[in-house]
């Protein structure tokens, strides 16, 4: 039986996200919503039984067993800890900082036996499936380059909001920019050693009274990663209209590219590159990776019935919590690049947070 779900959020994914638990046969008992009006209008166009702005009472709710979180960065932290403390499965968007990583991290070691991964959907897209796939299979021969564009419109609402924050994890490096870290070292199967990059801030609309964006709408960086391989990144969200990304990964004997949710390849003498994955859905890359995901979500929760672990396919095609520690510890990095214009080191540590968290356990 597939487990009852909880969902915090009330955003654009959130919308598309409960039908599409629902078809796969996922039953959707709470919603959270940041304030008692939000929450109630939500659950009654989606049809929601049970909505709140208290987010202990969805935690706590006996019916929920899978706890979907879609909420502001500030916010994820909190509600993913003690969601595994309380013996829930946790999918998980980017918390705020660092810091609020390392204790999901923590919390996730804690408690190995409940599902604990991050909602990075692009990694079920099909097209990045294959990709992958191709990738260890030796299409491009030696890996040597890859490249990531996107671009798109604002991220900003029009009034002021987390979103404009550096420090609540607004900008595109936060909301956009971990999802392409994480599916370029998924892609090549290897992690950033030092970085370099700059970031600005184009879009400097005034809010209520001192009240400004300091989050970045723009990003160019690069990683130097273990074996090698070179990764450049732009991500530019001054061009309104919809968003566009490409994803491209070039060896020594030929070329990979995914444009929208197509994947393209060309071996080195052949005239014209061919097309490896032709996907007719009309949903973009990020709602096409995310029907896949839910999915493969399905399979994994049936699978789990008779298995113990959690450490086996699809599950294991997720970004792990510690997939989103080292994320953040990549967007820290570029960070200090861009203050510094220096090459910057990536930094990683868990063990801290993982004594931090017993600790706090036992004394409970």
């Amino acid at each position: 039986m597939l487990p009852g779900v909880g969902v915090f959020g009330t955003g654009r994914t959130v919308r598309i996200l409960v039908p599409l638990l629902r078809e796969q046969g996922f039953p959707i008992h709470a919603l959270w919503g940041r304030n008692e009006e939000e929450a109630e209008s939500f659950a009654r166009e989606l049809g929601i039984p049970f909505c709140t702005s208290q987010s202990d009472d969805v935690l706590l709710h006996p019916d929920v067993h899978l706890v979907c979180i879609y909420t502001p960065p500030p916010h994820t932290r909190q509600i993913a800890v003690k969601a595994l403390g309380i013996g829930k499965n946790v999918i998980s968007e980017m918390a705020a900082s660092c810091t609020d990583a390392l204790q999901m991290v923590a919390a996730a070691r804690y408690y190995p036996q409940l599902l604990s991964i991050m909602a990075n959907a692009l990694r079920f897209l099909p097209a990045f499936v294959l990709m992958r796939r191709l990738i260890e299979e030796g299409y491009c021969g030696a890996l040597q380059v890859c490249e990531a564009r996107v671009y798109g419109g604002s991220l900003l609402s029009q009034s002021y909001g987390w979103a404009w924050e550096e420090l609540m994890g607004g900008g595109g490096l936060h909301i956009i920019g971990w999802c392409i870290i994480d599916i370029l070292s998924h892609l090549i199967g290897s992690r950033a050693l030092r970085v370099h990059g700059i970031l600005r801030t184009f879009g400097r609309r005034a809010g209520p009274g001192i009240r400004s964006v300091t989050a970045d709408d723009y990003a160019c960086f690069q990683m130097l990663m273990s074996g090698g391989v070179v990764c450049s990144v732009t991500l530019n969200f001054n061009l309104p209209g919809s968003t566009h990304h490409e994803v491209m990964a070039v060896g020594s004997t030929g070329h990979l590219v995914v444009r929208g949710t197509e994947l393209w390849g060309h071996r080195h003498g052949d005239q014209r590159e061919e097309l490896l994955l032709n996907d007719n859905s009309a949903a973009g890359p990020a709602v096409r990776g995310l029907i896949a995901m839910v999915t493969q979500l399905r399979l994994a929760f049936e699978a789990q019935e008779d298995c113990c672990s959690w450490e086996r396919p699809p599950v294991a095609m997720a970004a792990s919590f510690e997939d989103g520690l080292y994320v953040h510890a990549v967007v820290e990095a570029v960070k200090r690049a861009s203050r510094s214009g220096e090459w910057e080191a990536v930094q990683l540590a868990t063990k801290e947070a993982e004594s931090n968290h017993n600790q706090h356990a036992v004394s409970h």
